[in-house]
């Protein structure tokens, strides 16, 4: 369902991607601005990500049923709709969490962690209709390590203006 409206849509995912990066800079940022020291918030909108990813992931889909994992690496570009969609999936969890714990590469290498469950999940139930497969583990990587990025810019930006 997800993937069909991206298809339909093509056009607008890179410019999906720049808004998800756009309004988790500028929302942490205020975030960190205005309660400098307050972690509960950036970890609720965390976990909000977070379950976003997993219902998204997870939910059985009525699509064709599990055949193999794919084991392919391309590389995202305007047109390759669900790698770029797979860059952005991670990006609000790691973002947010990285400004919630300080430990954005802890962060990071838990969402490496949990894409590659993610991926065991869909290989090991195939009543999901889910298809496991490599570069949505290395685009999941990619999104969480800009989110990482973006989160550790963000905080030392927010730092140095108070």
């Amino acid at each position: 369902m997800v993937t069909t409206s991206l298809v339909e849509h093509a056009a607008l995912v890179p410019v999906a991607l720049l808004l998800v990066l756009a309004g988790c800079t500028g929302t942490g940022w205020l975030l960190l601005r205005r309660r400098p020291h307050d972690r509960r918030a950036p970890a609720a909108l965390a976990l909000l990500a977070l379950l976003a990813v997993a219902a998204l992931t997870l939910t059985p889909t009525p699509r064709r049923a599990f055949e193999t994992c794919a084991v392919q690496l391309s590389l995202p570009s305007s047109g390759s709709v669900e790698l770029l969609a797979n860059v952005a999936l991670f990006v609000p969890a790691v973002f947010f969490a990285a400004l919630a714990t300080r430990r954005p590469v802890a962060v990071l290498l838990a969402a490496v962690g949990a894409s590659a469950a993610v991926e065991a999940v869909q290989a090991a139930l195939p009543a999901l209709g889910r298809s496991c497969d490599t570069n949505d583990l290395a685009m999941n990587a990619a999104g969480a390590a800009l989110a990482a990025a973006l989160a550790v810019g963000t905080t030392a930006l927010a730092a140095r203006r108070s």
